[in-house]
């Protein structure tokens, strides 16, 4: 897995919430400098986890629509003297 990177324009709008939790939530400032410096430490030390928690998600849904796909060819198959 490569580094987790966001554009300028995502990374900004992000800071933007970290900002806003802060103020809303915990009552406190954190200025755009602090707010990207927890942003990369979160990307660095805890991306990787919601990433693969976002490859598990995109695992399961493919393994279900493969199941649909096996069951739409089993309901296209032949009877036939042959048994499986």
């Amino acid at each position: 897995m490569s580094d987790i990177t966001f554009s300028k324009e995502e990374k900004a709008l992000i800071v933007r919430k970290i900002q806003g939790y802060f103020s809303e939530e915990l009552n406190q400032q954190i200025g755009q400098f602090d707010a990207e410096f927890l942003l990369d430490f979160l990307s660095k030390e805890l991306g990787a986890y919601y990433y693969n928690r976002g490859l598990y998600d995109a695992q399961a849904v493919l393994n279900a629509k493969l199941e649909d796909v096996q069951d739409a060819i089993y309901q296209l198959e032949q009877r036939t003297e042959f048994r499986r």
